[in-house]
């Protein structure tokens, strides 16, 4: 039996729920978990449904009878392989706590991905990725090389048809064209200082302030640099009696377990753009530990 998973965005009205379970029934399937959320405020519905072909419906044949619920609600609909795994691209400069993370949680199966390369605009983590068996990329970034910079890096893109980008810590700013083409791909990480401490040392500046919270924040890219749509984020505490060697040290640990899940809720298709805001649906229960990571 194939598990597929569905995924429904579109205006709110009567009959939606009615009509998708009503067409996976007469397919004869069987819905394994679902979530469902209506925002009063935008008018727009948003569903995720994963569920079990027990007559062996093919996954062309489901999304062709669907088409009529889809035209009648006007929806944004997919209809995917559950065991389809997402390409994913990752970019990293010279702080390799995330990258390093998101690599193991792949390798031991926890982020279930194919990773289709790294680009970093230096070779500190070239040998770390080599020796995974990954494609590196090295892309020199500068002022004036920037636009061709950004051309090689969608080239890179389209040749491992990439699902996703991820900046692993990457430091150089993307541009609005490569941001608008991009849309909804792109996950970056960075402290939750934001707005207060920018520039160089954020962690050095929040330890002279006393801060006494620690956060990271995973967002969708957009134009507006580190303010795109928020997927996921946490917070440690600290103590007057830590250094700022500890506080990047706790620093650290929260972005990669905050860039971890926002990508595992990413790939599983748990995540819907809701103007400046993410639906994030929870992980259907038993669908597999590492969701409560970190």
């Amino acid at each position: 039996m194939k598990s597929y998973v569905l995924t429904v965005t579109c205006k709110s009205t009567r009959g939606i729920v009615a009509a998708i379970t009503g067409y996976l029934a007469e397919k004869g399937c069987y819905i394994t978990d679902s979530s469902q959320f209506d925002d009063l405020q935008t008018g727009l519905f948003f569903m995720r449904l994963t569920f079990i072909s027990q007559e062996g419906a093919k996954l062309e044949e489901l999304k062709e009878g669907f088409a009529p619920v889809v035209k009648r609600f006007d929806m944004t609909c997919e209809i995917r392989d559950s065991e389809e795994r997402m390409k994913v691209l990752l970019m990293v400069s010279r702080f390799g706590h995330c990258l390093n993370d998101l690599l193991y949680r792949w390798k031991i199966g926890a982020l279930p991905i194919d990773i289709v390369g790294v680009i970093s605009n230096h070779f500190d983590y070239q040998k770390v990725v080599v020796n995974h068996d990954i494609p590196f990329h090295h892309i020199k970034v500068t002022k004036e090389n920037k636009p061709q910079a950004e051309a090689r890096m969608l080239e890179i893109v389209e040749q491992t048809d990439a699902d996703l980008v991820v900046l692993a810590r990457y430091m150089q700013v993307l541009s609005d064209q490569l941001c608008k083409k991009m849309s909804g791909r792109i996950i970056n990480i960075h402290h939750s200082f934001l707005p207060s401490f920018k520039g160089a040392n954020p962690y050095k500046q929040a330890y002279e302030r006393g801060v006494k919270l620690i956060g990271a924040t995973a967002h969708y890219v957009t134009e507006d640099l580190d303010e795109g749509p928020i997927i996921e984020q946490d917070i440690a505490r600290i103590t007057h009696a830590q250094s700022a060697e500890d506080y990047v040290s706790i620093g650290r640990d929260v972005e990669s377990q905050v860039l971890a899940r926002a990508v595992h809720a990413h790939i599983h298709h748990r995540c819907f753009i809701n103007g400046n805001r993410v639906v994030v649906f929870p992980a259907s229960p038993g669908s597999y530990a590492s969701e409560r990571m970190g």
